[in-house]
């Protein structure tokens, strides 16, 4: 049994601000994907991962029982695959910020749903929303709380525009510039990343009349902006809006930044050759990183690792 592949994600504008209705923009990532396998020799990977999968079938058998409205699964077949010894074999890194339980969510709903909204249907607004909550249920098994997002963009294998909670759909990107010189990569921390702290962190601040007024006067507000920016392909005006975006999350989300990057960040900041920003939570993990001249912030970063993900 080897079932389809499922894509890693890349929320490329709008982490935490889409908690408080900021816009967002997701887009698939399929450099990372995930697919679920049987295995007859056991290692110690698919055994944990097989683990994983069977709290998770409980967990999906009881959430079907207080919300049968919601969703439904072919429990037997999942157990008894479980049983088996079904595993997610997956190159998603966990704790990156990439969406490693997103493509698992989808994978499990993709196989065993038995009312499944399918991608070949036409996806209304309301038909998004409701996977969204599908999956935003099934993924908070992982995560304590979930907005459902990472799961419906892997789902969906489609670039998902978030204007608000409710309100969400398919997205077209410009499409790639193959020779352009300004990118968006990955830097790779080399530490893993735990979203529940940073969140907590992120809920704490937010008590606080001054952080929520920068949150919805500088975060919120350079974030529509980039997104609107780089949905119409203004690569100028994108870039003026990634700094100042750069900058307020450096003056105000240090905790999610790993310690010693923090000097790196504000370099970018200081010659332009980059701009860095948060990839999903923090904490560790990916950040994502905006430049005008690849070369130029691969020599700024030389020691570091860079995945190019888009080119403009």
């Amino acid at each position: 049994m080897h079932g389809p592949l499922f894509y890693s994600k890349i929320l490329l504008f709008g982490e935490y601000g889409i908690i408080k209705d900021s816009k967002g923009l997701s887009i698939p990532y399929n450099f990372f994907k995930g697919a679920l396998k049987v295995d007859k020799h056991h290692t110690i990977s698919t055994t944990k991962s097989n683990d994983s999968l069977r709290r998770f079938s409980l967990y999906l058998e009881n959430l079907q029982k207080e919300q049968p409205e919601l969703v439904a699964f072919d429990i037997d077949t999942l157990k008894a695959d479980v049983k088996a010894g079904m595993y997610f074999d997956s190159s998603i890194p966990q704790g990156y910020g990439v969406g490693s339980s997103g493509a698992l969510v989808a994978a499990i709903y993709d196989k065993y749903a038995t009312d499944k909204i399918t991608i070949l249907e036409n996806l209304t607004r309301e038909k998004l929303l409701e996977l969204k909550g599908i999956f935003a249920a099934m993924e908070s098994f992982f995560h304590g709380k979930s907005s459902g997002l990472d799961p419906l963009n892997s789902y969906l294998s489609l670039p998902i525009l978030i204007n608000s909670s409710s309100d969400i759909e398919s997205a077209d990107i410009p499409s790639q510039a193959v020779d352009g010189k300004g990118a968006v990569f990955l830097l790779d921390s080399g530490i893993t990343g735990e979203t529940a702290p940073m969140v907590n962190i992120f809920m704490e601040n937010m008590k606080q009349e001054g952080f929520r007024k920068m949150l919805k006067d500088q975060f919120i507000k350079q974030t529509d902006a980039c997104v609107a920016d780089f949905l119409k392909g203004d690569v100028k005006s994108l870039f003026g809006n990634v700094k100042e975006l750069s900058k307020v999350v450096l003056d105000n989300f240090k905790p999610m930044i790993p310690k010693e990057f923090h000097k790196l960040w504000k370099k970018g900041i200081d010659t332009n050759a980059y701009y860095l920003k948060l990839c999903g939570s923090g904490g560790g993990g990916y950040m994502l990183g905006f430049t005008e001249d690849i070369e130029a912030a691969r020599t700024a970063l030389k020691g570091h690792n860079l995945e190019v993900v888009y080119n403009f």
